[in-house]
């Protein structure tokens, strides 16, 4: 939509819902600015002309005759203009009645009365800009010169220690930038020179420890200075904690050419037809090859069986430090065949498919492309970073060959990732190692746009250690397996679908289908910005506030310069936590407002009221919520709003909310870039997660390095378990302007208490509805799953 929405806050944000089956308000139109912008001409012009009755009234042939002659103006009599400013001084807009009586009595026609007063309304429109102005460059330059002298007053410091010029924070902090990013760099080549000589002498080569963050000045942070305030205030304190700091921007990883000789496209072409073969065997061979476990009905591959039927490389063949994760599911999603496969073959949409899964991807060379256009053929070199929202699991990287193919007889497609490690002299895999064996889906077309796809996920992992609480969850194949790709795909198709929709008629105080649509895009870049923050993604590093081995809580810091999110540093906390109760009962409770205004960790004791509902997909947690925030300071000029999305699908749940002013919204809805909205969300992922028997015995199975163990995990995951899920909840405070900023105990002290009251408010809740106690409530921090 790309004219000005005007609303009015005061009347559109004060009611709640009063459909009950799709939370929706009555549809009230937006009233829309009608004004007609005129020409700004002479104020002699204005204030006797009208603009329009230039020529009188005459035939086609006269005005065509005359039209080389200067137009002439009717100009207004001094008692015309003189009626036209009293009435004009009483009612800017007359109505048709007003006009045509004036125009009666003066003498004049209805259209020079009209056009007189949009005239008169734009000089004074522009009289009150050019007013408007002078007082703003007025404060500019008062301000102007209070940097002036404040930058005099700085250079002017003497150093007491020395007696020397003091070093300002800008350069402090550009020199300290610079050599993160040299940093970063020798880290880089100094990993990939010990993963070539690892390679060649048989032995693992171990890279340097991590360096200790650099500290900058102290700073005693305020925490209130963002909308979630904190009980515990905060006290003056010298004693700092290392926290790492990522610079603001980071050099890209992607290489800016392709990487592929020519000589080595043939070999490319040839290992993609023999990994298209492996993928569609695996994707339609059940047994031997996979064996369906008895205990939680999930598909085991066959390890023994696939050696056989597919040799493995001889670059991963005694490779035995390398684990194996392997998985097989199946879905049916709304959306075509063609569609799922344009978004495969382009890295953008395929982010913005997966935005919790992929978090960075690049098509670095196409290497063939299909004859005519067509995507069938279709090769190409890829990037990808995947993730887990969560700074307790690693992200893998990965580069990888990406091959298309249709089957026009069975009317399928199948897309299919292999490695590229048997090119090895033109490429340096990434560290830790993980490489993507053959991998994809095979997409059958249904009937009405529908389609079925079968994924395999095979991968061979170095894996990094992993927290005890989120053993179960990786080594079992959950974080990265085919379980969760198609339980997003199913989910974004639904999205996707809504987001197309047109035959909306109840769109609450959303004034139009295209500001449904441009609301549901800035919802969406919320999701996307809330799983990068709260991730490993781009070598984000996160620290322990204690050295407790069963402390899940991390902080980290951003230095933020790009727009989208608020400039300065942002201090993130995630914490992570078993709970005895059903990741759809903890996820309906998170979502909904009314249970959430009885947790004041979440509220600030303020109730919400829902004020605009867009449904995402078939189940009723999957919707897109405007939230109208019930404080004192709420009036016509000033109303807190909250943007909230929930999600759910097979592999888990997602509640992720961020507090928004009107303007915001206006602008988002009124089709304007949004891109410039600054959004810090906050939220939480629920994950289906069962307490089993022998929780810390998988854990050290894996860290063996066994196939067999993660072969096994998924059966002893749900095997003698108790129902339960992990709750992962991920804050973010905008905590200081500075650039050069750093956190200190008091600061990490606040967020953490906050942390802990939300987690004893939601367990609190929980424990209300089972009538039970929970016997980690007394616990400050996350605990593991109890072992029995």
């Amino acid at each position: 939509m790309g004219g000005n929405v005007v609303v009015n806050s005061d009347s559109l944000f004060s009611s709640s819902i009063q459909n009950s089956n799709f939370n929706f308000m009555p549809f009230q139109p937006f009233p829309h600015m009608k004004e007609d912008a005129m020409m700004l001409r002479g104020k002699e012009e204005m204030e006797s002309g009208s603009g329009s009755e230039q020529v009188e009234d005459k035939s086609g042939n006269e005005q065509e005759s005359e039209q080389p002659k200067k137009k002439r103006y009717h100009r207004h009599t001094a008692r015309q203009i003189q009626e036209m400013e009293a009435l004009f001084k009483e009612c800017p807009h007359p109505d048709d009645k007003q006009r045509l009586k004036l125009s009666h009595d003066l003498g004049l026609k209805p259209r020079q009365v009209k056009f007189w007063f949009q005239n008169r309304r734009t000089q004074m429109k522009a009289q009150q800009d050019r007013a408007d102005n002078v007082i703003l460059r007025a404060e500019n330059e008062n301000l102007k010169n209070e940097n002036y002298r404040l930058q005099a007053a700085l250079r002017s410091i003497i150093c007491p220690n020395c007696g020397g010029p003091c070093i300002m924070g800008a350069e402090l902090g550009l020199d300290e930038q610079q050599l993160r990013l040299e940093n970063a760099r020798l880290r880089e080549e100094l990993e990939r020179v010990c993963c070539i000589t690892s390679r060649y002498t048989g032995r693992p080569i171990q890279t340097m420890g991590a360096a200790p963050a650099l500290m900058a000045p102290s700073l005693d942070l305020d925490m209130n200075i963002y909308q979630r305030h904190f009980a515990d205030s905060i006290a003056p304190c010298t004693e700092m904690i290392p926290v790492p700091m990522l610079p603001p921007s980071e050099a890209s990883p992607f290489p800016e050419s392709g990487i592929l000789m020519e000589d080595d496209k043939s070999m490319a072409l040839e290992l993609a037809a023999s990994s298209m073969a492996e993928l569609v065997k695996m994707c339609q061979t059940n047994e031997p090859l996979w064996i369906r476990s008895s205990e939680n009905e999930r598909e085991v591959l066959n390890y023994e069986e696939h050696a056989r039927l597919f040799p493995c490389p001889l670059n991963l063949k005694h490779r035995s430090e390398l684990r194996t994760e392997a998985s097989r599911d199946t879905v049916v999603v709304i959306m075509n065949s063609v569609t799922l496969v344009d978004a495969f073959l382009d890295a953008q949409k395929w982010m913005e498919l997966f935005p919790t899964i992929v978090s960075r991807a690049k098509t670095l060379q196409i290497i063939s492309s299909g004859a005519s256009g067509h995507a069938s053929g279709t090769l190409q070199l890829m990037y990808a970073e995947f993730q887990v929202i969560s700074p307790l699991v690693s992200t893998r990287e990965t580069h990888f060959l990406r091959y298309c193919q249709q089957n026009a007889e069975e009317g399928t497609w199948a897309i299919v990732d292999f490695p590229i490690d048997s090119l090895h002299q033109n490429f340096h895999p990434s560290y830790p190692r993980y490489c993507r064996r053959s991998s994809g889906c095979v997409i059958q077309d249904m009937p009405n746009g529908y389609s079925r796809v079968t994924w395999v996920e095979h991968a061979k992992v170095e894996e990094k250690p992993v927290h005890q609480i989120l053993c179960n969850y990786v080594y079992s194949g959950m974080a990265f397996g085919a379980q969760r790709w198609l339980g997003v795909l199913q989910r974004q198709c639904e999205r996707v679908a809504s987001l197309m929709a047109r035959n909306i008629s109840d769109l609450g105080v959303i004034p139009s289908p295209e500001a449904r649509k441009n609301l549901m895009k800035l919802s969406q870049r919320m999701i996307k910005t809330f799983s990068l923050n709260m991730s490993t993604s781009g070598g984000q590093s996160w620290t322990a506030i204690s050295d407790s081995p069963e402390d899940t809580v991390r902080i980290t810091t951003r230095k933020i310069t790009e727009p989208g999110q608020p400039s300065g540093v942002i201090l993130g906390a995630v914490s992570t936590t078993w709970l005895p109760y059903s990741h759809t009962k903890v996820f309906d409770l998170l979502r909904d407002e009314r249970h959430r205004s009885q947790m004041d960790a979440l509220s600030n004791g303020n109730s919400l009221n829902e004020v605009a509902h867009i449904a995402n997909g078939s189940h009723p947690g999957n919707c897109i919520s405007l939230l109208r925030i019930n404080v004192a300071s709420n009036s016509s000029q000033n109303v807190e709003l909250m943007l909230q999305e929930s999600c759910t699908d097979q592999s888990g749940s997602l509640v992720v909310y961020t507090n928004i002013d009107v303007e915001s919204i206006q602008l988002a809805m009124s089709g304007e870039d949004p891109s410039c909205i600054s959004l810090l969300p906050q939220g939480f992922m629920i994950v289906p997660m069962a307490s089993s028997n022998n929780g810390d015995t998988q854990c050290l199975a894996m860290d063996g390095n066994s196939s067999e163990a993660a072969n096994g995990s998924a059966s002893t995951t749900s095997g003698a378990s108790n129902s339960g899920c992990l709750l992962i909840m991920g804050m973010q405070v905008l905590a200081s302007t500075i650039p050069s900023a750093k956190i200190n105990l008091s600061s990490v002290t606040a967020i953490n208490n906050h942390l802990c009251n939300t987690l004893h408010q939601i367990e609190a809740s929980l424990c209300s509805t089972n009538s039970c106690l929970v016997g980690s409530c007394s616990e400050p921090t996350a605990s593991a799953p109890p072992k029995q």
